[in-house]
């Protein structure tokens, strides 16, 4: 990985007007400030209400901050200005959010092609790379299916490669498994770290699961209550490639996650 950070946030700010009071402000994030690395798996954890989506929705350029600053590749992002926003940041920028956001009236393979259709760049070799990416994550066979006749799991599969076939430096995951199941979950996480393997593409991972932020990430940054800042931050030293579903029997895993778990509380 390079020493110079991929993506900076720099005294970070948001706030919300007041219901009660016209002249009030509530601030959900100040002078929040991170960096990360080319081809790192961030995870960040924070309680609820910490602002963990707010976060990710201004790097993602599709809410304005109310202060501070994004640098990507040292180019600094218009955030500040509605206006000016810049949704995805021409394409360098992915989002997986919370739902799947399938198109419902498209198919599997339509939905995955969708992104390149849109950026004009359907071609062979993108095609080759959306057939590829399905298969790796168990899909062949259903490319045909509409999202009314896949699992929540396999529309969670097929959310994750539409993002990653257009090839993003950058992708956002906000809580993608969170409404899963526990044996669903630890198939997605585990198709999930394989896919980031053969790419290294730069991840960042808001979740609310102490355990998950641990099995995948690189480093952990903890948020503070409102307004959020970081509270800590952990290096995760449990080696690559990880087992997930006995990540729990490592001699590391403890200790870390009760460090977590304190500063989350």
């Amino acid at each position: 990985m390079s020493a110079q950070p991929l993506l900076e946030v720099r005294d970070l700010s948001k706030r919300f007007a007041s219901r009660e009071s016209r002249d009030a402000s509530l601030w959900v994030i100040k002078d929040l400030s991170f960096s990360v690395r080319d081809g790192e798996f961030l995870t960040i954890i924070g309680p609820s209400g910490s602002g963990k989506t707010t976060l990710l929705n201004m790097i993602a350029q599709i809410d304005a901050a109310s202060g501070g600053e994004v640098r990507f590749k040292s180019e600094s992002a218009p955030i500040n200005d509605p206006k000016s926003l810049n949704p995805g940041l021409s394409c360098r920028i992915g989002y997986v959010t919370q739902e799947d956001n399938l198109l419902p009236w498209r198919t599997t393979l339509q939905n995955v092609l969708f992104p390149l259709t849109v950026q004009g760049r359907l071609n062979d070799e993108t095609r080759a790379r959306a057939a590829e990416l399905i298969r790796h994550v168990g899909l062949a066979g259903f490319e045909n299916h509409y999202p009314h006749e896949l699992s929540g799991g396999m529309r969670k599969r097929a959310s994750l490669i539409r993002t990653l076939v257009y090839d993003p430096p950058v992708i956002l995951m906000d809580e993608p498994f969170g409404a899963l199941d526990a044996q669903t979950r630890a198939v997605l996480q585990e198709d999930l770290l394989r896919l980031w393997e053969m790419g290294r593409k730069t991840i960042v991972f808001v979740t609310h699961d102490i355990g998950e932020a641990i099995a995948l990430g690189d480093r952990t940054l903890v948020l503070s209550r409102a307004p959020a800042k970081v509270a800590g931050e952990h290096q995760i030293t449990i080696p690559r490639p990880r087992d997930i579903r006995g990540i729990m029997s490592h001699p590391d895993f403890g200790p870390l996650y009760q460090r977590i778990r304190a500063q989350v509380q």
